[in-house]
């Protein structure tokens, strides 16, 4: 039962002739993954600031992105959502995600600060991880010069970028200087095995491929050993309790599926307020298909209002 609307992108895809991306150089994947904006993205809402940061990284200057929400008072004090984007580890960037950014930051009335952490494979795992957590408690230790609370803290992302940030709230846990509010998880990677049913079921057909899986993967990965890390799999860490609450999206018709479900599960047997919402008709990637795909909009909005009410004052 493929949402209509996604089944004539996937039919126009096919139709086009453009070549997968598991066939593409990771320039052309980077190019290609840029230029789609065109066709499956809304147009850009306005906000009231937007402004580039630079923040202080393990090998360098970590390029930020922070948004400030439609009408909001440049003297007012905000909770945050600290974004990583998607795109395997290897693609993707402030402006793939920047249309994203600006609708949870609307539509949450909370300040939206986007990573553009490093990517593989010229910097391989766990490089990005690092880059997450750096930026994290790099906006925290700037809160006030941002003009947000560092007590209403979020951190969410898309695919790889929710795979960082469920890895960046496991580690600001374990370290215990990092107070996170709420992870918003988006059809996020969280075991590297890619053994869940999905991966078999949803192996072709719906745009994220068995084999497109295997390419990002093995940019970002080189010793398989690391797969069993909880930095690259954060299923597998066994303490998965005392977390902040969570939202967590999947797609019914995306190999990555049941690792998401698998982890909210995971997340609420440890005793954390977890919600599990699935798009069953969807695939992977639908988020940014606002202007193909109406569902790609509600769950934006379902986003935005579950970060305003875990990050509102008192909650």
């Amino acid at each position: 039962m493929l949402d209509p609307q996604a089944h004539a992108l996937l039919d126009a895809i096919a139709r086009s002739g453009i070549a997968p991306t598991h066939e593409l150089s990771i320039a052309e994947a980077r190019r290609a993954y840029r230029d789609r904006r065109a066709i499956t993205q809304p147009p850009p809402p306005e906000v009231s600031t937007v402004r580039e940061l630079l923040g202080e990284g393990p090998c360098g200057p970590i390029p930020m992105r922070s948004y400030r929400p439609h009408r909001a008072r440049a003297d007012e004090t905000l909770p945050a959502l600290v974004y990583y984007h998607g795109g395997g580890w290897s693609i993707g960037d402030l402006d793939t995600h920047d249309t994203l950014c600006r609708e949870l930051a609307n539509g949450s009335g909370c300040a939206v600060v986007s990573v553009d952490y490093r990517l593989g494979p010229e910097h391989r795992f766990p490089a990005a991880v690092d880059d997450s957590l750096a930026a994290a408690r790099w906006v925290s230790r700037n809160a006030s010069t941002l003009g947000i609370d560092a007590a209403r803290l979020a951190v969410g992302g898309d695919s790889a970028g929710g795979n960082l940030a469920a890895v960046v709230a496991i580690a600001a846990r374990d370290a215990g200087d990092l107070p996170l509010a709420f992870q918003l998880l988006v059809y996020p990677a969280t075991d590297m095995r890619r053994i869940a049913p999905s991966h078999e079921r949803n192996a072709s057909g719906y745009l994220l491929t068995r084999e497109t899986v295997a390419y990002y993967h093995d940019h970002y990965i080189v010793d398989p050993a690391d797969d069993l890390d909880w930095r690259a799999s954060p299923l597998l860490r066994e303490d998965l309790g005392r977390l902040p609450p969570a939202l967590l999206l999947t797609a019914g018709y995306d190999p990555l599926r049941d690792e998401g479900l698998q982890y909210a599960q995971r997340l609420s047997d440890a005793g954390n307020r977890a919600t599990y919402v699935c798009f069953e008709r969807q695939i992977h990637g639908f988020i940014l298909m606002g202007k193909a795909i109406d569902e790609a909009n509600t769950a934006v909005a379902l986003c935005a209002t579950s970060l305003r009410d875990a990050l509102r004052p008192g909650t």
